[in-house]
């Protein structure tokens, strides 16, 4: 069978790894003789290599997105206790890392449109959350999908209140918004780099990315117990350190960023020429920036009956995210949700559908996709 005929397959790192074997390889190799394998010579490089590529002044390697995301509340000042706002239409490991830094997520609705937080909606919930005992420190905008969220609006209105901003990049690796890119905007920013990422690991593994040098420093400290001197802690801090052989392993990777995000668009410019004339709601494109297309996703009111047709003919979609996070047993009715209700989040959830989106689909793998959902809605 040949393989554009086999299944197509929503995510697929083996390939990555396939496409550049003999880079990725050799970086192990020096990895293994070097012999330092946590917190070395490749981490600062790759820090300082992915810094530049952002335009940012500091790049902190760990041990997960999760933990940049913590680790740059805690760094940013945010204390337990402190509310930080955020949407509840992303992965829970954003609303996982706002409590694991001993902080109160507060979720707001966000824009059917880009379906990234709504610049309105959170003017409203910090004046409804400043009239509570609940002290607004931080904004944690997620730029989902590969699309930038809306960042000048919300900047806009995080700035006149001095507020901290943590940018979830964990789906937006290349992605630029008003002539920067994705990461470079807040206070600091987190990013992931799990196998499925844009920019991937083979492995866990993720960093905290800012200007502010002192900012950085305190993440540098936190993410190894609080050292600045070994084995003696300044700070009371935790293990989350990335290591040298994921950190070779994504030098290699992020000099194909851009490229493969480029052929990420090219399959999204494909999918949204096919599809236009289906009853499908497709992405939406920034008008000041550029999307990065982690995930190409569309809307029907017929998802899952299209999900199982898609599956039926070894096509491969996941939904991202089938449960909002407030609606979810371990959160549901122990968070706090903005007075404007979750109304575009909910209906999100039961219209959303992933298509198969990574930069090593063939062209007859991209067609086999359009053909059978035109077939499914003839």
């Amino acid at each position: 069978m040949n393989a554009d005929s086999q299944v197509v397959l929503p995510a697929d790192p083996r390939a990555g790894y396939c496409a550049h074997e003999q880079e990725i390889r050799r970086a192990i190799d020096r990895v293994l003789a070097a012999g330092n394998y946590i917190l070395g010579a490749e981490v600062a490089a790759f820090e300082e290599e992915f810094a530049a590529y952002l335009g940012a002044g500091h790049c902190v390697g760990v041990a997960s997105g999760t933990d940049a995301l913590r680790l740059a509340l805690t760094a940013s000042g945010v204390l337990p206790g402190d509310g930080v706002i955020t949407v509840a239409h992303t992965a829970v490991a954003t609303v996982a890392a706002i409590e694991a830094a001993g902080a109160a997520p507060i979720l707001v609705d966000v824009d059917p449109a880009t379906q990234t937080l709504e610049p309105d909606r959170l003017e409203d919930a910090l004046a409804e959350f400043g009239e509570t005992a609940i002290q607004v420190k931080a904004v944690l905008p997620v730029h989902l999908y590969g699309r930038p969220a809306d960042l000048p609006a919300i900047l806009d209105v995080t700035a006149r209140r001095g507020l901290v901003v943590i940018e979830d990049c964990a789906q937006s690796h290349g992605a630029r918004i008003a002539g920067g890119c994705t990461g470079t905007f807040g206070t600091a920013s987190g990013f992931s780099f799990y196998p499925t990422k844009n920019l991937p690991a083979l492995g866990d593994g993720g960093g905290v990315v800012t200007d502010n040098e002192a900012l950085a420093e305190r993440v540098r400290s936190l993410r190894e117990y609080g050292w600045k001197q070994r084995y003696v802690s300044e700070i009371s801090g935790t293990n989350s350190r990335l290591d040298e052989m994921q950190a070779a392993i994504l030098r290699v990777r992020l000099k194909w960023l851009d490229g493969e995000n480029e052929r990420r668009r090219e399959i999204a410019a494909c999918y949204s020429d096919r599809l236009r004339n289906l009853p499908l709601v497709l992405p939406s494109i920034p008008d000041n920036g550029s999307h990065v297309y982690h995930q190409y996703v569309v809307q029907s009111e017929r998802r899952d009956d299209l999900r199982a047709f898609l599956n039926a003919r070894g096509i491969k979609t996941l939904i991202h995210y089938p449960v909002p996070v407030h609606l979810q047993p371990a959160y549901r009715g122990k968070v706090c949700v903005h007075r404007g209700g979750l109304g575009h989040t909910e209906r999100l959830a039961s219209r959303i559908l992933s298509l198969p989106m990574h930069p090593f689909l063939t062209e007859i793998q991209v067609e086999r996709v359009v053909e059978e959902i035109a077939t499914f809605f003839t």
